[in-house]
């Protein structure tokens, strides 16, 4: 399913045109987006939680040349899906 998808899908569900429904889906997007950026998590009872992850610094292989490589410690966003959607997908 691609955001395009998603929008047309929101627009029939929810009785709405395709440009109220592609704002309400960008908002709810950017909002889990803003607050992932401050450092919080976003909790969707039902659905699942997104949360900021720390990866810690490790090594690496260059693949073209075979030397070895620092890759550095970074943040990186992280879903763990909620017992209702693990329940539906199975």
């Amino acid at each position: 399913m691609t955001k395009k998808d998603l929008v047309e899908l929101v627009a029939k569900k929810a009785n709405l045109t395709n440009k109220a429904s592609r704002e309400a889906v960008d908002a709810l997007l950017l909002g889990i987006r803003d607050s992932l950026k401050r450092g919080d998590k976003v909790v969707i009872t039902g659905f699942g939680t997104f949360s900021i992850r720390n990866r810690e610094a490790r090594s690496g292989r260059n693949p073209k040349t075979g030397e070895r490589i620092t890759i550095a410690a970074r943040k990186a966003p992280g879903f763990t899906p909620g017992k209702t959607l693990k329940r539906v997908v199975r």
